[in-house]
């Protein structure tokens, strides 16, 4: 029997190659969209759902529990990105992207474990960032969301591994999606003593992502890892140096680190 599968934030990006994908591995997608109806010709399924909403997750996940009976793999990848300096970034933007990336994450999982429970089985698979590693500078409060996320995916695999359930980390460095233009990007305020090396930063932002690696990659790791029986915790996909960055972080004095990140960032 095919396994079901539903991708938060599936109609683009990362989450449409993942799903598309998959379809055509056999399985049964359904992604999520705040506006499916918008969206025509799409290769796979999709429902509405907002993760900031726990009446709209919890009728996503009724629904293809209705239509399916089952729900085999949950990914997570709905996200948002967001841009700014600590001090200019207004506060209640840092709360929107937290509600996305990880607390929207976290109710979207609390809504399938009890389906999961009763099948004895399922897998989450939350889709994390490299960033998530590490502090980087204009992205702190996107890395800060990714890496609660990343550690508390290590605290929920342990809490329902009696259950059958198996839990995982994907974090992707950059690829080539539309996640720029969905980011909240605090203005560039002429007032700011950040101005120009945050202009300057975020070019480089922009150039990383529209120079990365072609999504279908995360799609073949993540179809790899469905049919892994026993998978690891943290993956890492991407370009070398990204993935080469964390190994540094880990072996070099932190000050050091700091340096070649300043040096990288041109601050």
């Amino acid at each position: 029997m095919a396994k079901v599968v539903l991708i938060t934030g599936g109609s683009s990006g990362i989450g449409k190659s993942v799903g598309e994908f998959l379809t055509q591995k056999g399985f049964i997608v359904y992604g999520t969209s705040r506006n499916p109806s918008k969206i025509k010709k799409h290769p796979f399924k999709l429902i509405s759902l907002e993760v900031t909403n726990l009446e709209s997750i919890n009728n996503a996940i009724k629904m293809v529990i209705s239509e399916e009976g089952k729900i085999d793999v949950l990914i997570n990848n709905a996200g948002m990105g967001i841009t700014g300096s600590i001090e200019d970034t207004p506060t209640d933007e840092m709360r929107k992207v937290f509600d996305t990336n990880f607390f929207g994450a976290i109710d979207v999982i609390k809504a399938v474990l009890p389906q999961m429970r009763s099948q004895k089985s399922g897998l989450i698979i939350n889709i994390t960032s490299i960033a998530g590693y590490m502090g980087l500078p204009f992205r702190g409060i996107y890395s800060a969301t990714k890496g609660a996320l990343e550690l508390t995916t290590e605290a929920l695999s342990m809490e329902v591994k009696k259950f059958g359930i198996r839990v995982t980390n994907i974090a992707p460095g950059e690829f080539a999606t539309n996640i720029a233009s969905g980011r909240y990007h605090t203005p560039v305020f002429d007032t700011s003593p950040y101005k120009e090396v945050y202009q300057q930063n975020l070019n480089l932002m922009n150039a990383d992502v529209k120079g990365g690696d072609n999504p279908i990659a995360m799609a073949k790791a993540i179809y790899r890892i469905i049919n892994t029986k026993k998978p690891k915790l943290h993956y890492k996909v991407g370009p070398f140096m990204d993935k080469f960055a964390i190994v540094l972080k880990r072996i070099l004095p932190d000050k050091l680190f700091e340096k070649l990140l300043l040096h990288n960032y041109k601050m």
